[in-house]
């Protein structure tokens, strides 16, 4: 956890800490979901999140923060904010089969450009297995961008994904994770439920 900032109580005190038998965006099961929008709805939360992702990687040079849809967006957003006045903040999205890019790829779109060398800070919310990180990260090596770190609130991992880059997150918390037929709530025949979209 983040020295100055108490993200567990932030997301407690937004409700963002959920209980049940969840189906994560990763296809794994969990008795714990954190619903990373009721933190983000608030402006001052995000501000307050963003601004220590900020100060961690600021002395790096970032001058553009990239992000996966949809979270990302609002993280990039914001860190670029608390960055400075010329930092850029672009996201990247799943590829619709119209580009040159394969169905279901993170792409670049709207006029969001990297050039080649140019320093890049790439930001999510929950990190679980690292699939979103790991295709912004793609996206940004296929740019020839040159990523000097890499931001997470909360890393649910506890620390087992290695992107090959440095990362901070301003939380870790152990919540255990299973596949469908080694889910201890399956077992228990507990409603399964789907609370977020990839």
């Amino acid at each position: 956890m983040d020295n100055q900032l108490d993200v567990a109580q932030i997301f407690r005190q937004a409700g963002a800490i959920q209980d049940g038998h969840f189906l994560l965006t990763s296809g794994l099961h969990s008795n714990m979901y954190i619903e990373k929008f009721a933190v983000l709805q608030y402006p001052r939360y995000t501000d307050l999140l963003c601004g220590a992702l900020a100060d961690h990687f600021r002395s790096l040079g970032a001058t553009v923060v990239a992000g996966p849809t949809v979270g990302g967006v609002l993280l990039a957003y914001a860190a670029a904010r608390a960055l400075g006045e010329n930092i850029r903040s672009i996201f990247a999205e799943r590829a619709s089969g119209d580009e040159n890019a394969r169905l279901g790829e993170r792409i670049f779109r709207r006029g969001f450009t990297i050039k080649p060398g140019e320093k890049v800070l790439v930001l999510d919310d929950i990190l679980t297995t690292g699939l979103s990180l790991r295709e912004v990260l793609a996206a940004v090596e296929q740019l020839e961008g040159q990523i000097v770190g890499i931001g997470v609130l909360v890393d649910r991992s506890m620390g087992r994904v290695d992107f090959g880059y440095p990362m901070h997150a301003l939380a870790r918390l152990d919540i255990p994770t299973y596949r469908a037929d080694e889910c201890p709530m399956c077992r228990q025949h507990i409603p399964l439920v789907k609370p977020g979209s990839r």
